[in-house]
C-alpha cells in the first residue's frame, strides 16, 4: 500500500527520490507556470533557485518544526534574503526593480514548503508587514525597518487584529497618542503571526482621536523590544503548528512621532493598500499545496486497493479529483489577471477580494475532500494531507474572513443598497 508519512518515508524517499521531484513528475500533465503569458525566463530561474533553498534547508525541518511548534524565523528569512526573495516586489523603492509577478512567482514556489506555517510567516514578512513601509515610509524609516527585513536581517510582524477586532479593522481600539515627540502607545493585538519572533511591528494605531475611523488610524514602525512591549502569550492552533502566533501588550510604550508610516491619520487606508497584496499572496501560497494534495491522493488511490481493484479505479474518485484540478486552474487564472493589473498600477481590490475568497473556499473543499479518499490514514497525523486539511481552515479566516471577501465584492459591484434613516413620526 502506497503511504507518504509526513516526515517524507514512503515509496518515493525509499528509491532515492525527492518529494519535490516526485511531485513535478506526478504533475507532468499541466502546463508548466513558466510558460504562462505572465512569466519570463527570468520568473523560472528565480523559481529554480528558491526551489533549491526549499528542498536543501527548508523540508527536510519542517517536521520538526511542526512537533516543536516553532521554527526558526531568522535563519530561514536569512537564507531568503541572502539569496534576494524577501523583496522581489519592492520595485522603485531603493530595493529591487522586478515587478509585482515576481512577488507572485517567489510565494507560489515559497507554497512547495511541506506546511502552511512557514509560507504564511514569510508572507507576512514580504506582503503584509513591509508594503505601506516601501510605499510611502521616509528613507529613515526605511533604512531602519525595510532593508533589514528585505535582506532577512530582521522579523517583522503586522500588528492589525485585536480581540474584539479582526476583519472588522475599523474597530481596533489600540491608541497612540501624541506625547512631545513621541507616541504614547496602549492596548493589545492578537493572532500576531511572527509575535514571538519579531524585531519590529507594524502597527495600526488610533492616533487621531476626533476623526472617524478611516481617518483616525496610523501605521507606525514599532521596535519589538521597546520598553512595555509584552508578549503576553503563544497561542495554541489547531493548524499553522510551526509558525508562532502571540497575544501582544502595549502599556505606555514609546516611539518617536517621525516612526509614523507617511501620514499621520492615513493608516487605515495604506492598510486597505496592503490587504491587496496579502490576498494574492494568499492565494499564491496555496496553489502548489492544493496541486500537491491532489497528485498524492491520486497516487495513493491508485496503490489503495478496494473491493478487488485500486480506489482510483471508480470514476467518483475520477471525477472528483479532475474538478478539483480545474477549480486549481481557474483560481490560478483569476490569480494571474489581479496580478498582471496590479502591476500595471490598476486597484485590484474586488480581484484580490474575489481570489481570496475563491482560495479560501477551494483550500477548504479540497483538502477535506482529498481526506476522505485517504480514510482512516487521513484521520492520522502520518499523512501530509490531514496537515494541509488543519492548515488550510485559516484562509477563509484570515488576512478577511470570507464573508468580508464577499461584502467588499458586493460593494464594488454596485448592488449595495443605502442606508436611509426611517422616517419619524
Amino acid at each position: 500500500m502506497y503511504l507518504r508519512r509526513v516526515s517524507g518515508v514512503g515509496l518515493g524517499l525509499a528509491r532515492g527520490v525527492t518529494a519535490s521531484h516526485q511531485c513535478r513528475a506526478a504533475s507532468s500533465h499541466r502546463v508548466p507556470v513558466e510558460h504562462e503569458h505572465l512569466f519570463t525566463e527570468e520568473h523560472a530561474a528565480m523559481r529554480e533557485s528558491i526551489r533549491r533553498i526549499i528542498e536543501s534547508d527548508i523540508n527536510p525541518h519542517v517536521d520538526e518544526w511542526e512537533k516543536n511548534g516553532r521554527f526558526p524565523a531568522k535563519e530561514v528569512f536569512g537564507k531568503l534574503g541572502k539569496a534576494g526573495f524577501l523583496g522581489a516586489h519592492k520595485r522603485g523603492y531603493g530595493v529591487s526593480d522586478l515587478d509585482y509577478t515576481y512577488a507572485i512567482a517567489v510565494a507560489e514556489e515559497i507554497g512547495s514548503i511541506r506546511c502552511g506555517g512557514v509560507p504564511m510567516a514569510i508572507g507576512v514578512q514580504t506582503d503584509m508587514a513591509t508594503p505601506a513601509l516601501a510605499r510611502h515610509g521616509s528613507e529613515k524609516l526605511r533604512e531602519e525597518f525595510l532593508y533589514p527585513a528585505v535582506r532577512g536581517d530582521v522579523v517583522a510582524c503586522i500588528g492589525v487584529s485585536e480581540p474584539g477586532a479582526g476583519s472588522d479593522v475599523a474597530s481596533i481600539k489600540t491608541t497612540a497618542r501624541v506625547d512631545g515627540g513621541d507616541l504614547v502607545i496602549n492596548g493589545s493585538k492578537m493572532w500576531i503571526t511572527n509575535g514571538g519572533q519579531a524585531d519590529w511591528m507594524c502597527l495600526l494605531a488610533r492616533t487621531e482621536a476626533d476623526r472617524p475611523s478611516h481617518r483616525a488610524m496610523s501605521l507606525i514602525c514599532l521596535p519589538m523590544e521597546s520598553k512595555g512591549v509584552k508578549v503576553n502569550r503563544l497561542i495554541d492552533k489547531m493548524g499553522m503548528r510551526c509558525s508562532d502566533t502571540a497575544e501582544i501588550f502595549f502599556d505606555d510604550v514609546r516611539v518617536p512621532v517621525s516612526n509614523v508610516i507617511g501620514d499621520r491619520g492615513e493608516g487605515f487606508t495604506y492598510q486597505m493598500q496592503q490587504f491587496q497584496e496579502e490576498r494574492m499572496i494568499a492565494v499564491a501560497l496555496a496553489l502548489n499545496p492544493m496541486e500537491f494534495l491532489i497528485d498524492e491522493t491520486a497516487e495513493y488511490c491508485r496503490e489503495r486497493q478496494v473491493f478487488g481493484g485500486p480506489l482510483l479505479g471508480n470514476q467518483t474518485v475520477q471525477f472528483k479529483l479532475a474538478e478539483l484540478e480545474t477549480e486549481v486552474e481557474a483560481l490560478r487564472s483569476l490569480l494571474y489577471r489581479a496580478a498582471a493589473l496590479y502591476s500595471s498600477g490598476h486597484d485590484v481590490t474586488k480581484l484580490a477580494s474575489m481570489a481570496k475568497l475563491k482560495g479560501g473556499r477551494l483550500a477548504h473543499e479540497l483538502s477535506s475532500s482529498t481526506l476522505q479518499y485517504w480514510g482512516g490514514m487521513g484521520f492520522t497525523n502520518e499523512v501530509i494531507v490531514s496537515r494541509f486539511y488543519r492548515d488550510f481552515r485559516l484562509m477563509s479566516i484570515g488576512g478577511g474572513a470570507d464573508e468580508v471577501m464577499l461584502g467588499i465584492i458586493s460593494k464594488l459591484m454596485g448592488i449595495v443598497p443605502s442606508r436611509k434613516k426611517p422616517l419619524s413620526g
